[in-house]
């Protein structure tokens, strides 16, 4: 049997599902196929979604039309805004969700997308049309059999399979080949794939016990609470409409220690039994203990996994140890002295694709017509997969050549700058640096941050969604509702002048600050100590302003005065993002020959040859191409 589409996704995680909606809703003739329609999404680990940078990706998928943001605010049981006590650019949204709805909630999302299609399957090899003489020049991927025989033909392909590529877990060492606990791995699709020049390597993550709350104590552990506040993840989001549940916090000691170091030697990470590498930033609890030996205790969430189940998630104690040494160590911590588990912590091996074999649309440079999304690129996650999800699913459908706006008929390729969103950034990242560890996106890998916050990302990115069919009109008269005013707030506060009187023989202050004649609105809100919220007491007609904004006017309220209390700053950093975009525009593909070039070191040779890249401020991100390197190929391209 053979089927035809325009673009075919393959694997139904974050990624898949983003790409699967995004490439429809552009008028794309989508196949989903996925081995499990009963685990669409499935939060294969922590159900939890967004977190410190991981929360701005979220609100960029929602800004530029795709699913994750409404998924969540309609699944969430708790709501927290991480950083609040730093600045803005760093606030960070985080909700906790009800894993089992989540999954629900994405199957409606799915069938309810027109020009998507689902088809239960698991994908076998990757078809590949390759030129006259079977040289690598010209290979396209046309699409994929299946192991039920299908023959499903597409004019693009994106890969998104997770941790399923020859996957192999491990509890103690105990191995057992699978995608995740109680699922399949699929064999033979990475070598279908690298037969062709594309070069894989094999990572580790983990995730920790699952614990049956009618055995906690909760008396003997700290709650901790969410926010009921006007937050929430998507422009468009309903108010949260589940039960919101507290989290609760513990600590390991050093008898949990002792008993885990125990069984050190049958832990697959310390006997030779894993050899990838896992990810740094979500490291297993033996390997705290190793890296930490000098630390008599160890920070533990207990998350709730739904508003109607028992089943909990043990944050921070991902292992791979023998069941017995896991539930005998856990029992050490008083509130756990009774412990009852679902199931034990496990660790899992699995393939991913070089990322610098991609260009910045995700698609091959090795096979045309192929994207890859996800854990396949190297990156942990479900905002990561989630955002370069939809960056797969646009440019997928763009290449097939299923563009549903008239305004962007000549658009072959969309992407996204490093000052334009995270999901920029992480792209750029993967395919500029490589992985050599699961990538993690963090505030800190960003240098626009004041540009790339949370509040702003409608304002970056819906009218482009938009002008691309992605984002649908509601969305963008939303934000067209939220700009306008956001500009009525601006004019105001930069033209209501202050007027200042004689208070007991001295002049009026706000704050610590004596007011002047001239002084303006604009200038008390950029006050530290001053706020909207204080100035509405003392300005009549800045408080009748505010009451009067349309819906959601506390978000409205809040993204205007963050514009201007850092105007100052925001502009400085735009114009440092100005100056990058100089070297933006110099492309430089195909205009070198590398291996020839003495101009420039020979580190910088090997890498520019490796990575090809397209401009030459991708160039000077590459580790190992200095200054001097870019300075030499300027000078050389003048000539």
């Amino acid at each position: 049997m053979i089927l035809k589409y325009d673009v075919i996704v393959i694997g139904g995680g974050h990624a898949g599902c983003e790409a699967a909606t995004a490439s429809a809703n552009m008028g794309a003739k989508t196949l989903l196929v996925t081995m499990d329609m009963n685990k669409i999404a499935q939060m294969s680990c922590n159900p939890a979604v967004g977190g410190i940078a991981k929360g701005q990706i979220v609100r960029e998928i929602d800004a530029l039309g795709g699913q994750m943001g409404l998924v969540t605010d309609a699944t969430a049981i708790q709501f927290r805004m991480l950083n609040r006590s730093k600045g803005p650019a760093v606030w960070s949204p985080r909700a906790q969700c009800d894993r089992g709805k989540f999954i629900w909630k994405w199957r409606s999302m799915l069938d309810a997308t027109p020009n998507l299609d689902v088809w239960q399957d698991q994908a076998d090899e990757l078809l590949v049309e390759t030129g006259s003489d079977g040289s690598a020049i010209g290979k396209r991927a046309i699409g994929v059999k299946t192991i039920w025989g299908a023959e499903i033909r597409a004019k693009a392909v994106i890969i998104t399979a997770g941790t399923f590529l020859n996957g192999l877990m491990h509890i103690g060492r105990k191995m057992v080949p699978g995608g995740r606990i109680a699922e399949p791995a699929v064999p033979h699709f990475t070598e279908s794939i690298t037969r062709h020049g594309i070069r894989s390597a094999r990572m580790k993550t983990g995730t920790p016990v699952r614990i049956d709350k009618r055995s906690v104590h909760f008396e003997d552990m700290e709650r901790q609470d969410g926010e009921n506040g006007y937050y929430k993840f998507s422009y468009l989001g309903e108010p949260r409409s589940l039960q919101q549940l507290p989290c609760w916090v513990c600590y390991t000691n050093p008898e949990v220690h002792q008993t885990l170091l125990g069984g050190l030697e049958d832990s697959p990470l310390y006997n030779g039994q894993i050899k990838s590498i896992g990810p740094r930033y979500c490291p297993s609890i033996e390997t705290k203990l190793v890296t930490f030996p000098d630390r008599p205790q160890h920070l533990l969430f207990l998350e709730p996994e739904g508003e109607d189940t028992n089943e909990m998630y043990l944050n921070g104690f991902s292992s791979s140890l023998p069941m017995d040494v896991q539930i005998e160590a856990l029992k050490k911590i008083p509130a756990l002295r009774d412990l009852k588990v679902y199931r034990a912590g496990y660790a899992i091996e699995y393939d991913f694709f070089d990322p610098t074999q991609l260009k910045h649309t995700l698609e091959s440079k090795v096979i045309e017509g192929l994207f890859m999304a996800g854990q396949v690129n190297g990156t942990t996650g479900y905002e990561e997969a989630g955002g370069q999800g939809t960056l797969a699913g646009i440019n997928a459908a763009l290449k097939a050549g299923s563009i549903c706006s008239s305004s962007v008929a000549t658009t072959t390729r969309f992407e996204l700058k490093r000052d334009e969103a995270y999901i920029g950034v992480l792209i750029d990242d993967l395919v500029t640096k490589g992985v050599d560890e699961p990538y993690r996106m963090f505030t800190s890998r960003a240098e626009f941050r004041i540009l790339l916050r949370q509040d702003d990302a409608d304002a970056r990115l819906t009218e482009k969604a938009y002008e691309l069919g992605i984002a649908k009109r509601d969305r963008y008269d939303w934000w067209i509702e939220k700009k306008e005013a956001i500009e009525r707030i601006e004019a105001f506060c930069q033209t209501y002048a202050i007027k200042p009187k004689i208070v007991n023989g001295a002049l009026e202050t706000m704050g610590s600050t004596p007011l002047v004649y001239g002084c303006r609105l604009e200038d008390l809100v950029a006050r530290p100590e001053l706020n909207f919220e204080k100035l509405q007491t003392i300005v009549p007609e800045f408080r009748e302003l505010i009451d009067k904004l349309p819906n959601r006017k506390e978000e409205i309220a809040e993204a205007a005065e963050i514009q201007i209390k850092y105007k100052g700053y925001i502009e400085r950093e735009r114009m440092v993002a100005d100056k990058m975009h100089r070297l933006e525009n110099i492309k430089i593909k195909g205009k070198f020959d590398y291996p020839n070039l003495t101009a420039i070191s020979t580190e910088a040779r090997q890498k520019l040859e490796k990575i090809q890249p397209e401009t030459l401020a991708q160039a000077s991100r590459i580790p190992g191409v200095s200054p001097s390197d870019i300075n030499a190929m300027l000078v050389l391209l003048g000539r």
